[in-house]
């Protein structure tokens, strides 16, 4: 009918795999959108003043000419009518068309996997203490233990470690009684479970889920971030450090692919793009990362301006050696240096996109679906 209607919703909606799971369906029945309030915060007249990220999103089963998208430069400000010929379900200037998880990255970039999955019942993973404790108890087993980062451990600075049996003989495990138990331990664990898949992983204890044995260093990404940070703290390890399956890998990044992935031009995509645990980031390779739309026919010469910024963050980094990642992105104490670096990090990113600058994330969201496009 032309009957057209307005639904307040959380922001949900309009970021992650929900948009694919909803929009594309709505779009295929003919639904178009009419207007749209971004994100804002709702204040709750309740008692304990809850309050909701929202959106307002204004629709109907035909079109109509005249769309607005009222933009919020905060989330408490006053919004700011913005004309646009078409309205996506991200709530910016675009095409009826939601973004779904793609296997292989849209653009010729390097892979992005998952690290380390036990699933073992926290038998093959240590703090400090309680490494040292079981090396003391099995002082032989040092030779199995390597150091363990998770996102939490890794954005903290709070390292684990992991027991890895992976590919070691059985005749020199049963030299250590503590780790045979640890064996058994994750052998009944994943026996006794619900899960068919993990059942069938019993018949091979010292074999974690899934593997990622690093042969030389690797960009780390968490997989969750506070949305509150600038930039996802991510960062360069080396071989010697195993990564959890709540992180994301990249064996072959090269500065470039560092630059542009911890600059605010990605980050403008991971804000619209990524799902959401709770209010955190809840970054995802098939989805945010596979298709991520990179710069194109980049010369050499903005290459090296973006490894060289690149560089200088990383360096900016090492002058707060007693500082975690936690605290230089914490965005009421993020060092100057380290901000400046930054600042100079984008700019050299958004010169390989194009030479105008860009006013906002909204701005810098609509040319990224362009380019998707």
């Amino acid at each position: 009918t032309a009957i057209r209607a307005a639904f307040v919703s959380t922001n949900s909606i309009t970021q992650g795999e929900q948009v694919g799971v909803l929009w594309n369906e709505l779009f295929r029945r003919g639904i178009k959108i009419h207007f749209a309030h971004r994100t804002f915060q709702w204040m709750s007249e309740a008692r304990g003043k809850a309050h909701v990220h929202v959106v307002i999103i204004g629709f109907g089963a035909s079109d109509r000419p005249g769309k607005i998208i009222y933009d919020y430069p905060d989330v408490d400000a006053d919004p700011i009518p913005v004309p646009t010929a078409n309205i996506s379900p991200y709530l910016v200037a675009g095409p009826d068309e939601a973004i779904v998880n793609r296997s292989l990255p849209l653009c010729p970039s390097p892979d992005m996997g998952i690290g380390n999955k036990p699933i073992d019942d926290g038998n093959y993973l240590f703090t400090t203490q309680e490494k040292n404790a079981f090396v003391k108890q099995e002082p032989g087993s040092k030779r199995f233990i390597k150091r363990f980062f998770g996102a939490d451990d890794f954005i903290s600075n709070v390292p684990r470690w992991c027991l890895w049996l992976s590919g070691t003989e059985p005749a020199d495990l049963r030299e250590f009684p503590a780790v045979v138990q640890r064996i058994k331990a994750v052998k009944r664990f994943r026996a006794a479970s619900k899960s068919a898949p993990t059942r069938k992983l019993a018949g091979t204890p010292t074999r974690f889920h899934v593997e990622f044995v690093p042969m030389g260093s690797y960009l780390l990404i968490p997989r969750h971030s506070s949305e509150k940070r600038l930039y996802i703290p991510m960062g360069y390890l080396d071989k010697d450090t195993f990564p959890g399956d709540s992180c994301l890998v990249v064996p072959s990044a090269t500065p470039y692919h560092f630059g542009v992935l911890t600059s605010e031009m990605h980050m403008a995509w991971v804000r619209q793009v990524c799902g959401r645990l709770e209010s955190r980031f809840r970054y995802s390779n098939k989805l945010v990362y596979n298709n991520f739309p990179w710069p194109q026919n980049v010369p050499e010469k903005r290459k090296s301006s973006v490894e060289a910024a690149a560089q200088g963050v990383l360096d900016a980094r090492a002058q707060f050696k007693g500082r975690t990642l936690a605290d230089l992105y914490d965005p009421l104490f993020m060092p100057k240096e380290l901000h400046k670096a930054h600042r100079l990090l984008d700019r050299a990113v958004d010169r390989c996109y194009r030479r105008e600058p860009f006013t906002s994330d909204r701005a810098r969201v609509e040319f990224l679906f362009d380019l998707y496009q």
